[in-house]
């Protein structure tokens, strides 16, 4: 797989990829629409889409992934949500979002990241060195599906807000 930084090409090829992705996904109520494709769009148009990254082959695009800033207790201490990941239904369970998240945490720590957080599995993400944290907290969500990976000695202590696109979805 060929992983790089989108290009303004690729916004509908990303938006399509990642609707498709989460349409039917099970953690969505019985027939509702996906809404991770507007994050996406919000993000880029509010200038906080931090990092954005495509995978592909020889067929085309497979996978998205973004990174976006967070802040705690209201300030901005060099840290990042990531996600959405997105990778096309029938690539799944073939290691693409494997390797985009792979590469998007290397690429993200060497623009400066000092740590990420997210929303998902625990089983999943930890092999990527995600674990759940006390000291971190995102209000409204069972506090196991909440981790973090730090690339420094300690990880800050506070209220973790993601940016409003998220919101907006």
């Amino acid at each position: 797989m060929i992983i790089r930084t989108e290009l303004p090409s690729d916004v509908e090829a990303i938006r399509n990829l990642v609707y498709a992705a989460f349409e039917n996904h099970p953690r969505h109520e019985p027939g509702a629409k996906p809404t991770e494709h507007l994050i996406i769009d919000q993000l880029r148009a509010n200038g906080e889409l931090t990092l954005s990254l495509i995978g592909g082959q020889a067929g085309g695009m497979v996978g998205h992934i973004a990174f976006s800033p967070v802040t705690i207790d209201g300030e901005d201490k060099g840290w990042y949500g990531l996600g959405p990941v997105a990778i096309a239904p029938k690539h799944q369970g073939k290691g693409f979002g494997s390797a985009l998240i792979m590469e998007g945490m290397q690429q993200i720590k060497q623009i400066g990241a000092k740590g990420v957080v997210l929303l998902g599995e625990p089983d999943y993400y930890s092999r990527f060195g995600f674990q759940q944290t006390k000291g971190l907290i995102f209000p409204g969500v069972p506090a196991q599906y909440f981790l973090q990976h730090t690339f420094e000695a300690e990880t800050p202590t506070g209220t973790v807000d993601y940016s409003a696109a998220f919101a907006a979805s």
